[in-house]
């Protein structure tokens, strides 16, 4: 087996670790309010601990962030295990090249990077004929008040519009339908009318409030009795939480709680995480590893596309803006 160089080695760490130096920055997170000549006022969740946590150079996040503003005729050729980008290329040539000249090519960047063979190497095409920060953004604004009115943490609005099917009611391959890609099962436990002559999936208001219900009864209750049997202590507030919730949303409760046995650990942070990105479990597999890669991507870009349009940003929900150090631990929490 062809042995990993100290370069692929260094490479790997500088792109799948947080930066320390930002462990001691303040954070600040919670609702602000946006001014812009167009659209008027709207509203937005920020967190900036994506950044003191380092989430922004993670190798699957920066690979995410690059496919959701790259076209579908262009690609990029990526290990698998981490998402690290080794190569950019159109999907036209990818796609003249034979199995064998792929091959050729796989085997030409593994030696480029000391990559072992054991280790797989994805093309994989752009997806901003998908994904639309831009033109999500109304959406968001929408959706943030709803869920605050069914007492459902806004975040979850804002990040599975950004996620899942911004501007669009279409149905998946597996039959969620909506802005909030509701399954029909699940759309009709929450209280939704589904059937032949109507689907309130494809009502935006009802949609979201089914989803707000879906998470406030069902993903929350779960989570919590999931990290407690653990003795995993959390916060509902700590990023690394909500983004478990999302997990949870997209994969269903029991597929997480058999990834988080085979991580086996005790400790509540972000590199809980980082570990579901690396682990397989039941049905639990790559698309839900990928869950909060695409959430975090796009919230970086949401943040950009309000920093080059807004004429003003302030923060209006103090409840949940918070300053300190991130590595001050609470009581019963890891490092």
């Amino acid at each position: 087996m062809m042995q990993k160089s100290p370069a692929y080695l260094l490479l790997l760490i500088v792109l799948s670790c947080s930066l320390v130096s930002k462990g001691q920055e303040s954070v600040q997170q919670g609702k602000i309010e946006i001014h812009t000549g167009d659209e008027g006022c709207q509203h937005f969740m920020q967190d900036n601990r994506i950044y003191a946590y380092g989430l922004d150079t993670m190798s699957q996040v920066r690979f995410w962030g690059a496919i959701i503003k790259m076209s579908p005729d262009s690609g990029i050729m990526n290990l698998a295990s981490n998402r690290m980008i080794l190569k950019k290329m159109t999907t036209k040539e990818y796609n003249r090249l034979t199995e064998a000249r792929k091959d050729s090519l796989r085997t030409a960047l593994r030696a480029t990077y000391m990559i072992p063979s054991s280790e797989p190497i994805f093309f994989s095409a752009g997806k901003n004929d998908f994904y639309n920060v831009s033109g999500v953004m109304s959406s968001i604004d929408k959706g943030i008040r709803i869920f605050e009115n069914e007492n459902t943490d806004p975040f979850y609005a804002q990040a599975i519009l950004l996620i899942e099917s911004p501007g669009k009611c279409g149905r998946s391959y597996c039959g969620a339908v909506g802005s909030f890609q509701l399954m029909r099962a699940v759309a009709k436990n929450m209280g939704l009318q589904v059937n032949k002559y109507v689907d309130e999936r494809r009502d935006f208001d009802r949609s979201a409030w089914a989803a707000a219900k879906l998470i406030r009864t069902i993903c929350i209750p779960y989570t919590n009795k999931m990290l407690e049997d653990r003795g995993i202590a959390y916060d509902p507030a700590d990023l690394w939480y909500r983004l478990l919730i999302l997990h949870v949303y997209h994969a269903g409760a029991g597929n997480v709680a058999r990834a988080l046995d085979v991580i086996n650990t005790c400790d509540g942070n972000i590199d809980l995480i980082k570990k579901l990105w690396q682990t397989k479990a039941g049905n639990f597999g790559l698309a839900s590893q990928n869950y909060s890669q695409v959430a975090l991507a796009n919230l970086i870009e949401l943040d950009k596309v309000i920093k080059e349009t807004a004429k003003d940003i302030r923060f209006i929900d103090t409840g949940n803006k918070t300053t300190g150090s991130l590595d001050t631990p609470r009581s019963g929490e890891g490092n």
